[in-house]
């Protein structure tokens, strides 16, 4: 075994051809030498068939092998027949006579085990034994013959006959399946052409799916005309100018074809010809052809490209769809899918008949029957329901779509009343009976019926409650709850009944909810108690909102976990929902846990102003003071809205217990002081500002002083003030800015510069005072030493994109412009992510042409500057694109609502392309939120001629000066 090759190294056998049995053939390449092999010839052929068949014993005459012929493809015994046309070889022959041994010897076995149960069963002796058998048996049989007897010849004939008939008697009872389309085959002689060319073909279901997306794909498109013009036009040079737009082409000839006024032509022709259509089809008979709309005849035109592709997967759906239905026409979904095809499909009588078949196949589901009712009008529609209910008596669909059928109150009672008799525990079928109902009484009656048939359904229970007296609501309330224990929505609707009947503050409803349900364990989550809290507020009942969150808001939560961010988003949620009533409730319960709590309070106060009124405002603010006396952020907020409510003398009221409670606050004092300027009494004011001065001397007190007396003109007593506050604090920045000032204002040039000298030095961080001391260089004509604190200025501060613009600017109007582009490169290579210093970029040292570039460039690296985004709304603007340059400026104000400058220049932007109820509003809203920063903002603002005009006169002034 071990020597014995494997089959692909054995040596081919004789007269092996590669590829001969599959019907390949020799050929002839360029590279062979020779012709290819060829396959044997007709003459080895019949050598070997008469070979094989002499070998096997086959040979017989020739109107045998004519007889033979006719059945040689019946027997696959028959290898003559089969394998003809086959080469016998050496392994042929050696496996025909192996074959041959192994039949001759299971011959050999059936014989003998025949023969044996004959010789011992048989009582008579056997005779003329070899007469019968083989000779190979007969000295055997003559053997067994004297040992058991003898045995007749006619007992073995009849056994043999008898075996013989059992045979046939079971081939007749089980024919073969040639024997049983003998008949039919014999039959199709009768069979013409035109019958065999109209048989239907196959189908085939398998790998429907795999063909569908292969037709998906290999689905081609009609390219338009358009298309292959221009891919024609993209690679050529047009050298001729056409009039008006049009395409034009040059001739040979030297003339110019002007497709424009073709297709204008070809347009005027098509259009006398449709109104020709549309005048001779007035007279037109019935049999006739319609009329020819010619103003939507173009139109459907254009569309009938995609009519023929929705037409085409229609059918395509439609096969789809009848494969399913045939396949399973049990299945529901398949024939609604078909019917509502046929329908978009424009064909409803299609759709019918579908529908119609699909309820013979499936009448036991509710959708085709619906299905069926909603394609017929209604007369048909209610002949199908009634049959669909016949086969559904207990489908709640099908008798409500049935009551729905009937045109009159009566009759939809009358339907609804069967239904119910046929599916009384049906909670939907008795919400439609109690809706029929006008009479309040019968509705009663008939939810009474409901709740005790259907004692499980709350929404009947409550529908109950509603309709009963206030004691007799109790009554059913309490019984519902007996037979739900688990339902919080009786025990609210409990509250509400109370609520309404005006015995909420007497009786604790929700208290006892929140105890009963805790003890069955149906206590919901606190999530859930706020929705059905918002839920209450949003019908009306605020009293009920605000008893669950009372009672239920803490629940599940423990005292290590942080409850008042957790109850401040809770109140956040529900204000972005709308519900102030249910946010109210929560900072309600959260202040009475956490009593002191500033953070609270500011948010309460913040609903109250956004949503609330004044009073409520007042009440809000009056309850945080007293719960938080020395917080001076209360008092300041109440006596301001005193204030803008118009009552002065309740806000001096209020700050006079603010004294009382925190006398060193400087907030109040300088509050108080702007009560008194801003009502005319300056007296009072600068006696206040004096006493402030001496009990809280801080140098917001001086300064606010200082301001006060320059507002009033008196820059003699305002020196002298800012003198003896620069030895209390010679480290405030905004002394030694007033101080400069002041000198400027009374023409004192050397001691103003003097006066920014000594404060650069004494603080260096300040930029506010490095430009006021730049500017007054500048505008004493001294660009150098202008040029030179700014240079000194950097070096202090080289982060400042201020300070650099502010130089930048000097060069500038100095005429140095390449200086500038120099110095503006220098710093956004320092401050890259400077809105200001792009700004100043793009809109002075650029051309107008490379603003969007620059503009793009700077938004990629600058993030949330509103300096930016009011740059991009001034070159949109500039641009006439309104409607985006007002989205930029809005984008701005939301980024950051303090910056004055954003706010004029939106209000700029309003005066010319706005209504005024738009600059009304803005107005309103700059008001609202005090802007205070801004480089134009601040010069205006802070001047003290401005100081007694107020925010809406500073934002027109500030608009104004805008360029």
């Amino acid at each position: 075994m071990t020597s014995r090759r494997d089959f692909l190294g054995q040596p081919a056998p004789e007269n092996y051809v590669a590829g001969l049995g599959r019907g390949a053939t020799g050929f002839t390449t360029r590279s062979d030498l020779g012709p290819a092999r060829e396959g044997p010839s007709e003459d080895q052929i019949k050598a070997a068939v008469a070979k094989r068949s002499a070998q096997l014993g086959l040979t017989e005459s020739k109107d045998d092998d004519n007889n033979e012929d006719e059945n040689r493809y019946q027997d696959p015994d028959n290898e003559v027949g089969l394998f003809a046309g086959g080469i016998y070889e050496k392994d042929d022959e050696e496996a025909d006579r192996i074959w041959k041994d192994v039949d001759d010897k299971m011959a050999k076995r059936r014989q003998k085990q025949r023969l044996v149960p004959i010789f011992f069963m048989s009582p008579q002796p056997f005779p003329d034994l070899g007469r019968i058998l083989p000779p190979s048996f007969s000295k055997q049989a003559r053997d067994l013959s004297v040992q058991i007897g003898e045995q007749s010849t006619d007992q073995i004939f009849r056994r043999e006959s008898r075996e013989e008939a059992d045979r046939l008697e079971y081939e007749r009872k089980n024919p073969k399946i040639q024997q049983q389309f003998a008949g039919l085959k014999r039959a199709l002689e009768t069979v013409t052409d035109e019958e065999w060319a109209s048989l239907p073909d196959v189908k085939d279901l398998t790998g429907r799916a795999k063909r569908a997306r292969q037709a998906r794909m290999e689905r081609f498109y009609a390219v338009p005309d358009s298309v292959l013009a221009a891919a024609r036009d993209a690679g050529q040079f047009g050298t001729t100018i056409a009039d008006d737009g049009a395409a034009t082409e040059g001739n040979k000839d030297g003339t110019v074809t002007d497709f424009a006024k073709i297709g204008a032509a070809r347009d005027k022709v098509l259009r006398a010809r449709l109104e020709q259509e549309s005048h001779s089809s007035g007279t037109a008979t019935a049999g006739s052809a319609t009329s020819i709309d010619p103003k939507g005849y173009l139109t459907s035109l254009s569309s009938m490209q995609g009519a023929e592709q929705s037409i085409g997967d229609i059918e395509q759906f439609r096969k789809m769809l009848k494969s399913a239905v045939d396949s399973n026409p049990k299945q529901a979904a398949s024939w609604i899918a078909a019917a509502r095809l046929e329908l978009a499909a424009g064909k409803p009588v299609a759709a019918r008949n579908l529908i119609a078949k699909g309820c013979q196949h499936c009448p036991k589901s509710e959708d085709i029957w619906l299905e069926n009712i909603h394609l017929n009008e209604n007369h048909n529609a209610k002949i199908i329901a009634a049959q669909a209910i016949a086969v559904n008596p207990r489908s709640v669909k099908l008798w409500v779509e049935a009551m729905k059928l009937e045109n009159d109150p009566r009759s939809r009672k009358k339907v609804i009343r069967r239904a119910l008799d046929h599916n009384p525990d049906s909670e939907a079928l008795w919400k439609e009976a109690v809706n029929l109902e006008e009479d309040m009484e019968d509705a009663r009656i008939l939810l009474a019926k409901a709740t005790d048939l259907i004692p499980e359904s709350l929404d009947l229970w409550l529908a109950l409650a509603r309709l009963e007296t206030p004691e007799n609501a109790r009554k059913v309330l309490n019984k519902a709850i007996k037979k739900l224990p688990s339902s919080h929505e009786l025990w609210i609707a409990a509250a509400r009944l109370d609520e309404q009947t005006g015995q909420s503050s007497k009786r604790s409803v929700m208290k006892n909810a929140v105890k009963f349900l805790a003890q069955k364990n149906s206590m919901p989550k606190r999530e859930e108690w706020i929705a059905e809290a918002e839920k209450c507020e949003e019908e009306g009942a605020v009293v009920t909102c605000g008893n669950i969150i009372e009672e239920t808001l803490g629940w599940g939560l423990d005292e290590e976990d942080d409850r008042k961010e957790i109850w401040m988003e809770d109140a956040k949620s529900s204000i972005n929902r709308g519900k102030f009533e249910t946010a109210r409730a929560i900072y309600r319960h959260a202040l009475s846990v956490f009593i002191n709590s500033k953070t609270l309070y500011l948010a309460a106060v913040d609903l109250e102003r956004n949503h609330g009124t004044t009073d409520d405002v007042s009440r809000a603010l009056e309850r945080a003071i007293e719960a938080c006396p020395n917080v001076d952020t209360f008092w300041l907020m109440l006596s301001k809205e005193k204030e803008k409510a118009g009552e002065i003398q309740e806000a001096r009221r209020v700050l006079g217990r603010a004294f009382a409670q925190i006398s060193a606050n400087e907030e109040i004092w300088l509050t108080a002081v702007k009560l008194e300027a801003d009502n005319g009494d300056i007296s009072k004011a600068r006696e206040l500002l004096s006493t402030a001065r001496q009990n809280a001397s801080t140098d917001r007190v001086w300064m606010r002083s200082v301001a006060f007396e320059r507002q009033l003109g008196h820059n003699e007593a305002a020196l002298d003030l800012v003198q003896d506050a620069l030895l209390l604090f010679p480290a405030a920045p905004k002394m030694w800015m007033m101080k400069g000032q002041i000198y400027e204002a009374l023409g004192k040039i050397p001691e103003a510069r003097q006066a920014y000298s000594t404060g650069v030095r004494a603080v260096s961080t300040s930029v506010p005072m490095w430009l006021l001391y730049s500017r007054l260089e500048e505008r004493s004509g001294n660009v150098v030493k202008a040029r030179s604190v700014l240079d000194r200025a950097r070096q202090a501060l080289p982060k400042s994109p201020e300070l650099w613009v502010e130089l930048i600017r000097l060069e500038r109007r100095a005429g140095n412009i390449n200086q500038a582009k120099s110095l503006m490169a220098q710093a956004l290579q320092q401050l890259p992510k400077s809105g200001l210093l792009w700004a100043e970029r793009i809109l002075n040292l650029e051309p107008r042409t490379q603003r969007k570039t620059l503009l793009a460039e700077a938004i990629k690296k600058v993030e949330d500057d509103p300096v930016l985004l009011v740059t991009a709304a001034r070159i949109l603007w500039a641009e006439r694109k309104l409607d985006r340059a007002q989205n930029w400026f809005e984008k701005a104000l939301i980024l950051d609502r303090d910056m004055g400058d954003t706010w004029a220049w939106y209000f700029k932007f309003l005066l010319q392309h706005g209504t005024e109820e738009k600059r009304s509003e803005l107005v309103s809203k700059c008001i609202l939120n005090e802007p205070r920063h801004g480089e134009h903002w601040q010069a205006i603002a802070k001047d003290p001629k401005n100081a007694d005009k107020k925010t809406e006169e500073i934002l027109k002034l500030v608009a104004a000066a805008l360029s």
